[in-house]
């Protein structure tokens, strides 16, 4: 599975997440192999949210990267 592929999946539950206010995919940047980029408000350590509101490490075999971007408001 490619990454495009993992990010349509697997958007609708990751975009569910708290903090979480974007899903989309890039290269990484150190190794430049495809990602799936998770925007989030802000970074929250793991041992601090439920099991089920962690974002997972890789989806169906594909990395994920979390980016945190801070709020997210509409530009007029």
């Amino acid at each position: 599975m490619n990454a495009q592929q993992a990010r349509s999946l697997h958007e609708g539950r990751l975009m569910s997440l708290p903090q979480v206010t974007g899903v989309g995919t890039g290269k990484d940047e150190h190794s430049g192999e495809d990602v799936v980029i998770v925007f989030v408000t802000r970074k929250v350590p793991r041992d601090r949210l439920r099991d089920e509101d962690v974002v997972p490490d890789e989806l169906d075999g594909v990395p994920v990267r979390v980016l945190a971007i801070g709020e997210v408001s509409a530009q007029e």
